[in-house]
């Protein structure tokens, strides 16, 4: 009886915990969104945090060529970063050389910036060498199916973290989760769907959809955030394309457009006038 006393308890020390942290966040966004109002200064999107993942010791994916998953999002990262800066948006990239950044780091960047939108960068990898194609993923503490699960999974890992627990086993972390991410997830989901049809505009056949699952580096940011998987590694289609930099110039470009495109639908929803690109 003791055991299941403690443990009583201890869950009941839980729900004082969220009920709090959830005053204080809508305590928060109360006095944001009033201030907001008040002063009249909400400013127009412009600034972008482009994460490239992995770095350093942490290489990621490896093509059969050699290719690191690690040098060619650092590339695409880089490209698209000029790309938007041509179109005068401020451009954050939590890093610009291979190094190993920790999850803390690139989700203390995102947000000491204030960004309006997260973009994650990845390159995928399969056991079957037939799968191919590109996906975009915005946060879930549920994955779409298991295929998702396990790219989270690897992705999670290569920050030192695992994915958070499922909501059935434990819904008080549902009830966390819903209350950070909410406020974002229709955002990143529009975002989602608008990098997926410009990428897939690329190679039709290879579109592998939208889709959700719980990646550390998505739940730790306080902005509409994706993740954008560029192709199979373990695929010799997809990483020979990978290899090319007009490829990767035109995967880029996809996502310039994709942007351009959010941004305007974004400040339209907030009522107002975006500037000029």
């Amino acid at each position: 009886m003791g055991g299941f006393a403690d443990r009583a308890q201890e869950r009941a020390g839980v729900v004082v915990a969220i009920a709090a942290l959830a005053g204080c966040l809508f305590a928060l966004g109360m006095g944001s969104t009033s201030s907001a109002e008040e002063q009249g200064n909400q400013a127009p999107f412009r600034r972008v945090v482009i994460d490239a993942g992995h770095g350093g010791k942490d290489e990621g994916a490896t093509a059969t060529s050699g290719l690191l998953e690690k040098e060619l999002v650092l590339d695409v990262s880089k490209r698209l970063g000029k790309l938007l800066e041509g179109r005068r948006f401020q451009v954050i990239q939590t890093r610009e050389k291979d190094e190993f950044v920790p999850l803390e780091v690139r989700t203390s960047r995102a947000n000491d910036a204030r960004g309006d939108l997260f973009i994650s960068i990845h390159a995928n990898a399969a056991t079957s060498r037939r799968a191919r194609g590109i996906e975009t993923y915005f946060v879930s503490l549920e994955a779409s199916d298991a295929a998702s699960r396990l790219v989270a999974d690897r992705e999670n890992r290569a920050l030192g973290r695992s994915s958070a627990a499922s909501p059935e086993l434990d819904p008080f972390l549902a009830l966390l989760g819903d209350m950070i991410s909410t406020d974002h997830m229709v955002d990143s989901n529009t975002f989602a769907k608008l990098a997926q049809e410009e990428l897939a505009d690329l190679d039709a056949a290879s579109s592998r959809g939208v889709k959700q699952a719980p990646f550390v580096v998505l739940m730790g940011v306080q902005m509409p955030a994706a993740l954008i998987e560029i192709g199979f590694l373990s695929n010799d289609h997809d990483a020979g394309a990978l290899a090319r930099a007009a490829h990767r110039q035109r995967i880029a470009e996809a996502l310039e457009r994709a942007v351009v495109a959010f941004g305007k639908r974004y400040d339209a929803r907030r009522g107002l006038a975006a500037a000029p690109r």
